[in-house]
């Protein structure tokens, strides 16, 4: 059995139920891919509206305001790694449910309390410290939200559809910031932008907010995906996870550490690059990233079910290499594009690599841990790259910009896919056996593929 220590007896680890049929997998990744669609949501609705409401909070006199708004962005993910320790030993130790119910909560607070925070003009820099205190509450339940329902994900699947089902995680991820891009569009429709910076953002911070709550309703009625056992039970902890799976936490970081500067590269700032290239051109810019997202969300069960025919490492590969292409492209020369269909087109293709890292890595991480220390793993070793690496993407293009280091920040890119690369090729191992794979895992009464 993989990674098994030999120090515990088999009784004393929670016991993970593996689903009977697919139509259970099915039900009951919809339940928690809609929670996960959601709070994603509720992360994006920022960077899609940050145009509009960053006024309100630093004053239209700022001429920093832009930078400021991606700061308070990127430094919410230091909150990440925190929320992914409590919620990962939480959801190691109490069960997946529960703290996917917990963590929607507190996206769902902060988000209503943002819709209904007071502007500078009426309050001061006390509107700065709400946005930020706010933002820190969702960073820290956004680092529980990835890890746990990554696992979740991952154990309502059923064996010979890991791949396929686990990656409804980032479909409803980028869903989450797809409907951020459906809301603005409806908006435009019915205000005009000087009506979107007075009020209309805050609708779309109460949309996440009561969306919550429906969301809080379906995750209450979902399966549980462990069991914990009555007698002896201990979830994994800091100490174990550094001490036993050193190895395991360091590959799932550097896996995370290309894929998520990508991300952020290709979904944050593409899109703003897009929206500033056509800036005064009504809604070319919000129909060129709504349908392009649309696309890179509809690859992701795509590249699922293609790694569950293939395996994982060669989707990872192709990412690895073709970021290594298109990386210039996108930061580079997509800020100098004024034609919508060729836009659209280099950000699609982007969006074709991406998933080949999007699709499965969820799946990829899970597969790295055991059941009692798996959403702690999973969740810190992703928090910490995504901290580090990912969520500071956008302030340091918005900071390469300003100082005419586009190229620089291209290159650095490009650089953090190479490291996860190499991992990809040498560390990986391509359909071998899995801690997914050991017997409280297997399926009961299904034959496992040849």
């Amino acid at each position: 059995m993989p990674g098994t220590t030999g120090h515990e007896p088999e009784q004393s680890r929670p016991v993970p139920v593996a689903p009977t049929s697919h139509r259970r997998a099915v039900l009951n990744t919809i339940r928690g891919s809609l929670g996960n669609l959601v709070e994603w949501y509720d992360v994006y609705v920022y960077t899609v509206f940050a145009s509009y409401f960053e006024e309100k909070f630093f004053g239209g006199d700022e001429p920093n305001a832009g930078i400021y708004t991606m700061a308070i962005f990127a430094v919410t993910f230091l909150m990440r790694p925190i929320g992914s320790v409590f919620f990962g030993r939480y959801a190691d130790r109490h069960g997946r449910r529960p703290a996917l119910v917990f963590s929607v909560s507190l996206m769902a607070l902060a988000s209503g309390v943002i819709a209904l925070t007071p502007g500078r003009e009426q309050i001061g820099t006390a509107a700065v410290v709400v946005l930020l205190g706010c933002r820190l509450v969702q960073g820290f339940a956004t680092g529980g939200e990835y890890g746990t329902s990554a696992t979740y994900m991952s154990e309502a699947a059923t064996r010979e559809r890991r791949g396929f089902f686990s990656s409804f995680q980032y479909l409803t991820l980028v869903g989450g910031h797809l409907l951020a891009q459906t809301v603005l569009l409806v908006l435009q429709v019915f205000l005009d932008d000087d009506q979107l910076s007075s009020y209309g953002w805050r609708i779309a911070f109460g949309i996440g907010a009561l969306a919550a709550l429906v969301v809080l309703w379906l995750r209450r009625h979902m399966d549980e995906s462990l069991v914990l056992t009555a007698r002896g039970h201990r979830s994994g902890s800091l100490r174990e996870l550094f001490t036993t799976y050193p190895r395991q936490l360091l590959v799932c970081f550097l896996v995370t550490l290309g894929g998520t500067v990508a991300f952020y590269t290709y979904s944050v700032n593409g899109p703003s690059t897009v929206k500033a290239a056509y800036a005064g051109q009504g809604m070319t810019a919000t129909w060129i990233n709504f349908t392009s997202l649309a696309v890179l969300m509809l690859l992701q069960p795509a590249g699922g079910y293609l790694s569950d025919r293939v395996g994982r490492k060669p989707l990872l590969v192709f990412f690895g290499v073709g970021g290594l292409a298109w990386t210039w492209f996108v930061v580079q020369e997509l800020r100098d594009v004024t034609t919508p269909l060729a836009s659209w087109a280099m950000l699609v293709t982007g969006y074709v690599i991406l998933t080949g890292y999007t699709s499965i890595n969820a799946v990829v991480k899970a597969e790295l841990f055991p059941t009692h220390v798996r959403a702690l793993g999973v969740g810190f070793g992703y928090a910490l790259a995504n901290s580090a690496f990912g969520g500071t993407a956008p302030v340091l293009y918005e900071a390469a910009k300003k100082h005419d280091l586009v190229a620089q920040f291209a290159l650095y890119v490009i650089a953090c896919i190479a490291i996860s690369l190499t991992v990809y090729v040498f560390v990986l191992k391509n359909r071998a056996p899995t801690y997914l794979d050991e017997p409280g895992n297997e399926l009961r009464n299904e034959p496992r593929p040849a």
